[in-house]
């Protein structure tokens, strides 16, 4: 996978997070969670651009660290969302699933490229 389709698929997790967010229950409650998730979620495509970015290894495995803790973050939300009651939410666990999975492999990979550059 190139770092545009990632660009694609990161873009996308945001603008589907920001969809189930305007469904969720109205209130203070709801609205906090909402928030939380679609802070969470965003950040992920637009940290993955800065990834993409990256002036150096070292600002690059920086940089994707964050898009990992961020994406983990959606998944912990999601799974929040999913216990107290939301329904329908396996595919976007998935994919977020699949994206720190990606990000994890990434780093690793740079971290032995790192590594063999000294």
């Amino acid at each position: 996978m190139n770092k545009t389709d990632l660009q694609k698929r990161t873009k996308s997790l945001g603008v589907r997070i920001y969809h189930l967010v305007q469904t969720l229950r109205s209130g203070h409650d709801s609205e906090v969670l909402g928030k939380q998730l679609l802070r969470c979620a965003t950040s992920v495509g637009a940290n993955y651009r800065a990834v993409c970015r990256a002036r150096s290894t070292r600002e690059f495995m920086a940089k994707l660290s964050i898009c990992i803790e961020e994406c983990d973050e959606v998944m912990f939300w999601l799974e929040f969302l999913e216990e107290i009651g939301y329904t329908k939410l396996e595919e976007l666990r998935k994919e977020a699933d699949e994206l720190v999975a990606i990000f994890v492999s990434s780093r690793k990979t740079a971290e032995i490229n790192l590594k063999s550059e000294h």
